[in-house]
């Protein structure tokens, strides 16, 4: 069966961001693209720190780096002075893992092109958010891959064009770049892969890979280890599938150590970073949560409402009541309720700067299915046409409000 309409949809989504990222440059402007600010630098900050100046704990080049290139947002909140006066980062360094072989090749382009090879000057910037734009591209291919298994050619063709041009994807990957969130976008699309990959026939290099990418996840955004649902979660739908899954489990046990060793080997970097930093293998950076009355404004409300700003996502909602019958229905209901509720109970409900809730941007791909389900439902009856006009009029409004 033919399916072209999903690959050609993957590919003018790729070209819509791409010109985005042009665009929101302003090619030519002066000062010249600066996308590691803010949040941005604390995940970044690692590779300047390792790679150029060989210094991570007293950071003595930082302060000529902000005078030049404006990078903390005026108060340098991203790394935090200890007792004994050495300095230790806020965030976590698995984006800068991610982020690292774009920094190299932006180092090599700064050095060859002439411009200062300080990790700041423009070939950096462009190599990073170059890198997002990569790391995107994975993600919509791989989501492609894994939404295909389940629904047709159109749904899924559907489903990307809204998923990405009617949220607030676009935001945090072709302006925002550096932020977290896209380059954690990938790790849940493959994720979701080595999960049906494993269920439909065990091999140890899909349970590695999965456990990878669990650890990667957690170190870019310890939150993020919620999505460890999603592979144990997986082809529980009905008794029978979880008889045959946990049959599986106990036939594969290796399997299992196998995935707990990649996710262990995943985590040890930023281990061994704190302990180095600090002297201790745990470092807590200051999370404050509100668990008991988490910020449902987060979705609602009208200052950065996710649902207020991108109403799209109200179909991801829906589609949890038209999952009944696939393999991910428990993973995928269980992760988006359990995400939910952690990304609302943060106790800065408004994640900084921020165009809706982008926290949730990069559980995106998991929120597919849903979607889909419910694409699929909604195309049969009466209502697609008016579904299809609503679309557009979406992806129109949320263009017009980010520009």
């Amino acid at each position: 069966m033919s399916k072209r309409y999903s690959f050609v949809a993957c590919c003018l989504i790729v070209f819509v961001f791409l010109t985005c990222r042009v665009y929101y440059s302003e090619w030519g402007r002066w000062p010249p693209l600066k996308v590691t600010t803010w949040d941005a630098l604390g995940y970044y900050m690692y590779l300047p720190a390792i790679f150029i100046y060989n210094d991570t704990r007293e950071l003595n080049w930082f302060p000529s780096v902000d005078e030049e290139y404006a990078v903390s947002g005026g108060v340098f909140y991203q790394a935090g002075r200890q007792e004994n006066g050495s300095y230790v980062f806020k965030y976590l360094g698995g984006v800068a893992i991610l982020q690292m072989p774009f920094f190299f090749a932006g180092h090599l382009a700064a050095g060859y092109l002439g411009y200062k090879t300080d990790g700041f000057s423009s070939p950096y910037q462009w190599a990073v958010a170059i890198g997002a734009l990569f790391y995107f591209a994975v993600m919509l291919f791989v989501l492609r891959k894994v939404l295909l298994r389940f629904f047709s050619d159109t749904v899924v063709a559907i489903t990307l064009v809204l998923l990405c041009l009617a949220t607030n994807m676009i935001q945090y990957v072709a302006a925002d770049s550096a932020q977290s969130h896209s380059f954690l976008l990938p790790l849940y699309a493959l994720l979701l892969y080595t999960s049906v990959r494993w269920h439909e026939k065990p091999a140890l290099i899909h349970a590695v890979l999965t456990g990878y990418i669990i650890g990667l996840a957690t170190i870019c955004r310890p939150t993020e280890a919620v999505m460890l649902f999603i592979p144990l979660l997986w082809n529980l739908h009905s008794k029978e599938k979880a008889k045959e899954k946990w049959s599986l489990v106990k036939r594969h046990k290796s399997h299992l150590v196998a995935a707990v060793i990649a996710g262990f080997a995943a985590i040890l970097p930023q281990l061994v970073y704190w302990q180095y930093s600090t002297g201790s293998f745990i470092y807590n950076v200051g999370s404050k949560w509100d668990f008991l009355t988490p910020h449902l404004r987060v979705l609602t409300g009208w200052e950065k409402g996710w649902i207020i700003y991108t109403p799209v996502t109200l179909f991801f909602l829906v589609g949890l009541f038209f999952v009944n019958r696939f393999p991910f229905k428990k993973a995928v209901v269980v992760f988006c309720l359990l995400n939910l509720y952690i990304i609302i109970s943060w106790h800065d409900w408004r994640y900084g700067g921020s165009y809706s809730a982008r926290a949730l941007v990069q559980s995106y791909p998991v929120f597919a299915l849903p979607f889909a389900a419910f694409i699929s439902k909604i195309i049969l009856t009466r209502w697609r046409f008016g579904f299809f006009a609503m679309g557009l009029f979406l992806v129109y409004l949320n263009l017009f409000q980010i520009w």
